[in-house]
């Protein structure tokens, strides 16, 4: 999410790191984050396996890193549907000081895109849409005719229709009343041309989310947060899960911490992050969630409790490659680690750092939720170089 000004950083947090690679991290102000050196491509023989399980330094790792102050916010790693450990570091705001828990509210960024996949399939499982179906087929007046009758839902779902982003220019002088809700989007990109042919590449669009969450609303008259609250949240049991308005206090909810200004520029100085976020949560991020409540997510996907097992795997299966071994499904990204499957999606913004990676194969799920810049980039960093192959053994892949 918000990629333009910050497409770099985003860009390193949604394509760079979860294909495995772990790039320079520039710190934030008060934190100090390792920059380490991937080791060289190697397959470590049983005897050399450490005898420390991969769970078990992944957590010693975050409890290092939380209790020397490089990590602020909430992990939880689990195994089948059981959490195995959670924990939480940092504070959730400052002035007065209050510290993260396990059910503090974190922005999701572009993690949202999972639920907004789940509500487009779980409407073609009822036959109200069609991933072959064009934007003027369910949105007839749709202000530009001529991107409506080229682009189609599948196309939006794994970011190959040519829109761009939303999250850049004027989205910082926009009103914000005109932002509480998707339609207000519309006048921020809805003339421009598309950049590409659809379906002839690959390009993250935040644009193309927000009007599959407007289809979601014209399909089926609720709003898309409405939708989402029903169909995804309760049926998850996500409590704590919600697009909330930023002008409205919401108990445990934290604030985003970053360094950087408008324009992407570092300025050494640590600042509410409020500033550059949308007032509220939308189909393609800024929601807020907590880590208990993503694993109930997981859960109920996985479970089959939100779509039938076929649309489950349409919804997960890779669609488009991003890189080798990552590919693009419906609001998930697909990827191949050390000889395991993972499917997952991780968010980034300004004061926002978070992922999840299901396991498909071993059965483990990490969830980590940050409320500063790069919160999450030194659990990734340890995260990637040893991938929880199985309860005994490290598997490494570099």
């Amino acid at each position: 999410m918000y990629k333009s000004r910050f497409r770099i950083a985003v860009l390193i947090v949604l394509i760079t790191l979860a294909a495995g690679c772990a790039p320079a991290v520039t710190p934030a102000a008060t934190l100090v984050l390792p920059t380490p050196t991937p080791a060289p491509p190697t397959e470590v023989p049983p005897t050399a396996a450490p005898t420390a399980t991969a769970v078990d330094q992944l957590i010693a790792v975050i409890a290092d890193l939380g209790t020397t102050g490089q990590f602020a916010g909430a992990v939880l790693i689990a195994q089948d549907d059981e959490p195995v450990y959670t924990a939480a570091y940092g504070l959730a705001r400052r002035s007065p000081d209050v510290p993260n828990q396990v059910d503090t509210k974190f922005n999701l960024g572009s993690m949202d895109k999972m639920f907004t996949a789940v509500a487009i399939l779980q409407l073609v499982e009822q036959g109200r849409l069609s991933l072959d179906g064009r934007i003027d087929d369910y949105w007839p007046d749709y202000p530009n005719p001529e991107v409506a009758g080229q682009v189609t839902i599948h196309q939006l779902l794994v970011h190959t229709a040519g829109m761009g982003d939303c999250f850049e220019g004027d989205f910082f002088t926009t009103p914000q009343d005109q932002l509480r809700t998707l339609e207000g989007y519309l006048p921020l990109f809805v003339d421009d041309p598309l950049q590409f042919e659809p379906g002839t590449q690959f390009s993250y669009s935040n644009e193309g989310y927000i009007v599959l969450g407007l289809i979601i609303e014209k399909v089926t008259g609720q709003s898309y947060w409405d939708y989402v609250q029903e169909n995804i949240y309760q049926r998850s049991g996500m409590s704590n899960t919600g697009a909330y308005d930023l002008g409205t206090e919401v108990p445990n909810r934290a604030i985003g911490y970053t360094t950087l200004d408008g324009e992407g520029n570092e300025t050494g100085v640590l600042a509410d992050n409020t500033p550059l976020m949308p007032i509220k949560g939308t189909s393609a991020g800024g929601g807020y969630s907590t880590v208990e409540d993503l694993l109930s997510f997981r859960n109920a996907l996985l479970d089959y409790r939100l779509l039938s097992p076929e649309s489950t795997e349409l919804l997960l299966e890779g669609k488009i490659e991003v890189r080798r071994d990552i590919n693009y499904a419906y609001g998930f990204f697909d990827k191949m680690v050390g000889g395991q499957r993972l499917v997952g999606h991780t968010g980034g913004a300004p004061g926002v750092c978070a992922f999840i990676e299901m396991f498909l194969d071993s059965g483990y799920t990490v969830i980590v939720l940050s409320n500063t810049d790069q919160g999450c980039s030194p659990v990734l960093e340890f995260f990637w170089e040893h991938p929880l192959a199985s309860s005994a053994e490290v598997q490494r892949f570099w």
